[in-house]
């Protein structure tokens, strides 16, 4: 079985507090640590009373030091919100404070609406286009390039492992000409997924730091005793889902029977769409999917995205999804 890893938004559930979520997210951690799991990243959002992930490097500072081996990043960072010198010195002292389990994913996207170039005072849009020139910048810094003629002793040198993040062809083919590691968001935009695979498979030209092109997936998965415990569970995030996409984002809210059944047509579709990269269910059932899945990409890794209302129930996904895919991934995610 190949490498898999978690991807974290932070969660704030309903009635909970940001501090709450990073209590439950450390304790998260901690369970993925001891389950084999090799990375677990942390996304960056922003203007999402339910997301307390925004301060990124903030957040991995603290996961960094209530962990000790797995290695922790960024899923991603959202490039157009900073500027590369920034990151470099942020991601460049995180290296420093946890030598070799530092990874940096870059997205392209904002992260959040309109709204936020104006909190941010920046030009998004415009940030965006720079988004290649900004992440060969980056590449410069922990080269220990001056980039502009201005130094970056945090970087320098430092041990950070790139990845290219993306929902559509654009990242596939920068991550292919850079030679990078790539990672797919199938979890909640899987339209583009076999194709982006493709173009950057054959696309791919080698570098410095990856000969060979590393493929990534994420998928959501939740394990439970029943088929119908499991869905039960994934309701939750189903309704975010929802919300989101009608424009009423909140906190993760508790668990509902049948929740899909009780949606109208058009809002079931979307939901049967946009969750359709998932494995729900008894331990077997995630197993069966799993192997499904990567037999159809292909992927050199996957990632898992997993919020339960209950986090206890979070943890004991995690638990039994590695425990069924074997010790396998435990070893390859150490190789």
């Amino acid at each position: 079985m190949i490498p898999i890893s978690v991807l974290d938004l932070v969660t704030v559930r309903e009635g909970g507090t940001v501090a709450q979520a990073l209590d439950i997210t450390v304790r998260t951690a901690q369970a993925a640590e001891r389950a084999g799991y090799k990375r677990y990243w942390v996304a960056e959002h922003h203007g999402m009373e339910g997301i307390a992930g925004g301060a990124t490097s903030v957040v991995l500072a603290h996961l960094g030091n209530h962990t000790s081996t797995i290695r922790i990043g960024s899923g991603g960072i959202m490039l157009p919100n900073h500027t590369p010198y920034v990151i470099a010195e942020q991601f460049g002292t995180l290296a420093a404070l946890f030598p070799g389990r530092v990874d940096l994913g870059l997205g392209r996207a904002p992260g959040a609406d309109g709204r936020l170039a104006q909190a941010l005072r920046k030009d998004i849009h415009a940030a965006a286009e720079r988004f290649p020139n900004d992440v060969v910048e980056l590449q410069a810094r922990f080269a220990g390039q001056a980039a502009g003629g201005v130094p970056s002793p945090q970087a320098a040198g430092a041990d950070v492992e790139m990845w290219i993040l993306g929902s559509s062809l654009f990242g596939a083919q920068l991550a292919a000409m850079l030679g990078l590691p790539y990672a797919f968001a199938s979890h909640f935009a899987p339209a583009a997924l076999d194709e982006a695979a493709r173009v950057y498979r054959e696309r791919f030209q080698p570098s410095e730091t990856l000969k060979q092109p590393h493929f990534m997936a994420a998928i959501n998965v939740v394990a439970a005793d029943t088929d119908e415990e499991a869905h039960y569970l994934a309701s939750s995030t189903d309704q975010s889902f929802v919300a989101l996409r009608t424009g009423n984002p909140g906190r993760l809210l508790p668990p509902v029977r049948d929740y899909r059944a009780s949606l109208p047509g058009s809002a079931r579709a979307m939901l049967e769409q946009v969750r359709s990269v998932s494995a729900i269910g008894t331990p077997q059932t995630v197993r069966g999917e799993i192997e499904a899945f990567i037999a159809r990409t292909g992927a050199d890794e996957l990632i898992v995205s997993v919020a339960t209302y209950d986090p206890a129930a979070q943890i004991r996904s995690l638990e039994l999804t590695m425990d069924v895919v074997g010790q396998d991934s435990a070893a390859a995610g150490t190789a």
